[in-house]
This record gives structure tokens, C-alpha cells and sequence, in this order.
């Protein structure tokens, strides 16, 4: 596979899909000091919060476990490196890309646990931008690994078991 040497700013290899998953994170961490937000109805903010810290806990140890995963072939952008070899074992016989599982799940259980609707908001605009990043890095991986098809019928997207 030939490398292309584009400059980044052209987004080539998809570059800009990273600058805006670091953008809506940002936003994300920061939602819960925008004022206004209405509270929780009586009796549902405890439950709330440890729906939150459970979301939050979960999808931190999914999104590490996918770094931890794949190694030598982490890469921010939805395009193989050159020397990228297809990671099936672990938390990828789980789920195709656990780290956006995590993250998504991070960030909703963010906006549980700090009371944010804006934070719930903003993270389903995440989960929207990781499904379209996700569609461009798998045809990536379909023209490059001859077994992805047949990887992506059997595992789930982001979530084990679920999605």
C-alpha cells in the first residue's frame, strides 16, 4: 500500500475526523459549566449519577483495553498504517472499535453524572461522528485485509453484545 504524503491540513487519510473527535471531547468535558441546565426530576438524580459512573467506568476500561489492543497499530485516523496487521483477539473479538465504544459511553455517562444535558447532547453528536469515521475506516480495512468482511459479520461495532 502506497503512503500518501499529502500535508495533513488536506485530509487525505482523514485527519479531519480527529481534529473534530477532539473537538466535540473538549466540549463534552467542558458542558457541565455551561449554566441553565435544568436538574434531574426528584428521585432520579442518584440514579442518574450512578448510571453516569457506571457508563463513565465501563467505556474508560473499554477504550483502554482497545488501546491497549492494538498495539504498534493505534493509529487516531480512520486509515491503516502501512505496516498494519488486522487485530482480531482480545477486546477486537468483541467489538471492531472499542475505543469509540468507550468513549462514546464515557461521554454519556459523563453527562449522567454531571447533570449535563448538553454533555448527553454533544455525545450522541460523538456517537454520529464515529459512525461516519468508523464506515470510511472500515472500507479501508475491507480493501485491505482479506478477512475483514467475514471479522465484521461475526463482531459488533462498538459496544460487546450489544452493538
Amino acid at each position: 500500500m502506497t503512503s500518501d504524503k499529502s500535508p495533513w491540513w488536506r485530509g487525505a487519510r482523514g485527519e479531519w475526523y480527529f481534529v473534530a473527535q477532539m473537538v466535540l471531547i473538549m466540549l463534552i468535558a467542558l458542558a457541565p459549566l455551561v449554566p441553565g441546565q435544568p436538574d434531574w426530576p426528584p428521585g432520579a438524580g442518584l440514579a442518574a449519577r450512578g448510571l453516569g459512573l457506571l457508563l463513565g467506568l465501563a467505556g474508560g476500561a473499554l477504550a483502554l483495553a482497545g488501546l491497549l489492543g492494538l498495539g504498534r497499530n493505534l493509529s487516531p485516523l480512520p486509515h491503516p498504517k502501512d505496516d498494519a496487521e488486522l487485530v482480531e483477539g482480545g477486546v477486537y473479538g468483541l467489538a471492531r472499535h472499542p475505543i469509540y465504544g468507550g468513549l462514546i459511553a464515557g461521554a454519556l455517562g459523563w453527562g449522567l453524572l454531571t447533570n449535563s444535558q448538553l454533555a448527553l447532547v454533544l455525545a450522541l453528536a460523538l456517537w454520529l461522528l464515529f459512525e461516519v469515521k468508523s464506515r470510511r475506516e472500515e472500507g479501508q480495512l475491507l480493501v485491505r485485509f482479506a478477512g475483514y468482511a467475514a471479522y465484521r459479520q461475526r463482531v459488533h461495532k462498538f459496544f460487546p453484545w450489544l452493538y
